[in-house]
């Protein structure tokens, strides 16, 4: 059986009813040309008969044995019909009703005593479309692993009718438990472990002074210092029960127009716009922030090709723009700061990050179990995430997946949490939050606003 790793296991272990760990994706796909008013059940029934198809890790439950760490172990009594569902959208159908359903859905603690994840068909919306709104625990995966596997599932042609559901794709991790190593190879392995535990020291090290010559001025806005957040806002405090969820969607033909002129990445200009709307949120709800907005923000710590199934990311700590009314200012300072964090995660190595993540989760989910959240400081004011997707259109039986929107799981002490996905010709933001932030849906107006005014602001500059 595979064990779990200490991220893993961590996102396991810290969830509660106010603050589950799984994590979300909720995708619109317009139903085939010729198709009758069933096709949706349809698909629903034909995935309920793909039992003999179910692979690893969608089949498998945490073990605790007696001795040794946590490990994935095959269900018991294993049914899709505990996992696959058919919902009708209440009328009208909207994306207001949409998204109302989808909060409801991400809400509830996942069961433990079966495999941890859920697939919603669901049915009525207008315009001829559907939705399917699915979810996973992040014990399981995360969001590059997650995205992976769907893509695998989907097809790159409206043609092929046959389904090939994401359950059904081979995971990693059943590759992985199948190789026997050899003496040798453990041998080889014990070493590298050493190694590793080497330099993972030197890097924490490393990140350890960095926050120190900072925290005593010794270094300016070379990185951001956790826990230091002087101001209360709507988004911060005590993690409650409940979810919604909201989104916004700008064009990737105009975003890569702008990264061209202003010499930018994507990551640039979209927290450009998320830093614009978050000022602008946060002033209608009586905060007036003139210090930056610190964000966490995840990053994918695999090796180009690694293929690994389970978690292997790290939080970083980014201070965005000080408060301006000029969106280009804005975007140069936001660069000049992620270049700095480029530099700081570049620097050392992966097992660095993983344990410098892990420190500062312990303290913030320290204060969140004991209910100090809403009097210690957090991290940071909100966690943003960028989780790359395929270029190309994608269908699932005949059906063109039109938007694909992630719904992750909130951090503690933060009420919200953002995460970009690109796919086909779209830059997707899916917002997730408690019900302490309120009129989330005017967030996600305000996102496609401050891109809207980065274009002007960029044309003016460059004219």
């Amino acid at each position: 059986m595979s064990k779990l790793s200490m991220m893993d296991l961590a996102f396991f272990l810290t969830e509660t009813e106010a603050s589950p760990k799984h994590v979300g994706g909720l995708m619109i796909f317009r139903k085939p040309k010729n198709e009758g008013p069933d096709f949706v059940k349809n698909l629903h029934a034909e995935l309920l008969n793909t039992a003999d198809q179910v692979k690893p890790p969608f089949n498998q439950v945490i073990h605790f044995p007696k001795l040794g760490r946590p490990e994935w172990r095959l269900a018991e009594n294993f049914s899709l019909h505990d996992h696959i569902f058919y919902r009708e959208l209440p009328a009208p159908g909207n994306r207001r009703v949409l998204n109302r359903l989808a909060g409801e859905l991400h809400t509830p603690k996942m069961d433990r005593s079966r495999p941890m994840w859920e697939f919603y068909l669901l049915d009525g919306m207008d315009g001829d479309r559907f939705a399917v709104y699915s979810r996973l625990h992040h014990a399981y995966a995360d969001g590059v692993t997650i995205t992976r596997w769907t893509i695998r599932s989907l097809s790159e042609s409206a043609r092929p009718k046959k389904l090939t559901p994401v359950w059904s794709v081979p995971s990693d991790r059943e590759h992985r438990d199948r190789e026997r190593p050899s003496v040798t190879s453990i041998v080889r392995t014990l070493f590298s472990k050493s190694r590793d535990q080497l330099k993972m020291i030197a890097g924490l090290s490393k990140l350890s002074t960095q926050l120190v010559l900072e925290q005593v001025n010794l270094t300016k806005n070379a990185v951001a210092v956790p826990f230091k957040l002087s101001h209360k806002t709507v988004l911060t405090g005590q993690v409650s029960a409940g979810r919604q969820v909201s989104t916004a969607t700008v064009p990737m033909e105009r975003v890569n127009r702008l990264r061209k002129i202003t010499r930018s990445t994507l990551n640039h200009v979209a927290l450009s716009c998320i830093d614009g709307a978050l000022h602008r949120y946060l002033e209608e709800c009586g905060t007036d922030l003139e210090e930056p907005i610190t964000i966490q923000m995840p990053v994918n710590l695999r090796a180009e090709g690694e293929a690994e199934g389970g978690n292997r990311i790290g939080i970083v700590l980014v201070d965005l723009a000080r408060k301006t009314n000029d969106p280009y200012e804005r975007l140069r300072e936001i660069g000049f700061t992620l270049r700095n964090v480029r530099y700081q995660v570049d620097g050392v190595a992966p097992s660095s990050v993983i344990a410098y993540t892990l420190t500062l989760g312990v303290f913030a989910q320290l204060a969140e179990l004991l209910k100090l959240s809403d009097v210690l400081p957090p991290l940071g004011n909100t966690l943003v995430s960028n989780v790359p997707g395929p270029r190309n259109t994608l269908y699932m039986a005949g059906a063109r997946l039109e938007e694909s929107y992630p719904v992750s799981a909130l951090t503690p002490g933060n009420h919200m949490n953002i995460t970009l996905y690109s796919y086909d010709k779209h830059l997707h933001f899916g917002l997730v939050a408690s019900h302490a932030l309120p009129n989330l849906d005017k967030l996600g107006g305000y996102i496609h606003d401050a891109f809207i005014e980065l274009e002007q602001a960029v044309d003016l500059t460059n004219a």
